[in-house]
């Protein structure tokens, strides 16, 4: 019953927002608010370091204990699950959300459109959000990295600030 004063019923019961995590920014922020818009309960997936390292070839820098601590602790968040295994149907399994949600980096890629014939098997819906282009983990890591370089090093490179007009 929703009568007046009743919160309204939202698209999905239960959704899934999974990720790394890693070096957490606005663009991770945005994709748990408008998760949590469209579902009751939000499930966010922190995906172990062995799972990102095979993802993606790096480990993670910040370690899974506080990423995860970190995912907990957004307001918008109703639980965290550890991510340990490759195929995301093999997790819904253990979470069974209705909805998973996932960056529009991945729409019209092979990996998307395999995530969405396996998930469409079983009535799941591929939600996608907007990618947030101005920052990502792997520029803020790519950032990290010039600054860990000796000023030696650096100094050949091109400069990070602005030229004088």
């Amino acid at each position: 019953m929703t009568g007046l004063g009743a919160p309204a019923r939202r698209p999905y019961r239960v959704g899934y927002a999974p990720g790394a995590y890693d070096l957490f920014h606005i663009g991770h922020l945005n994709i748990l608010r408008h998760a949590r818009s469209q579902c009751d309960y939000l499930v966010a997936g922190v995906v172990s370091d062995e799972m990102a390292e095979l993802a993606k070839g790096r480990r993670p820098m910040i370690p899974l204990v506080e990423r995860l601590e970190i995912v907990r602790s957004v307001k918008y968040v109703d639980a965290a699950f550890v991510e340990t295994v490759p195929e995301k149907v093999e997790t819904w399994k253990q979470v069974r959300f209705d909805v998973i949600f996932k960056g529009d980096d991945w729409r019209g890629t092979p990996k998307g459109d395999r995530l969405e014939k396996d998930f469409a098997e079983h009535g799941v819906d591929v939600v996608y959000f907007p990618y947030t282009v101005h920052t990502s983990s792997t520029q803020l890591r790519r950032a990290l990295d010039v600054l860990a370089q000796p000023s030696a090093d650096r100094a050949q490179q091109a400069p990070l600030t602005a030229e004088p007009r």
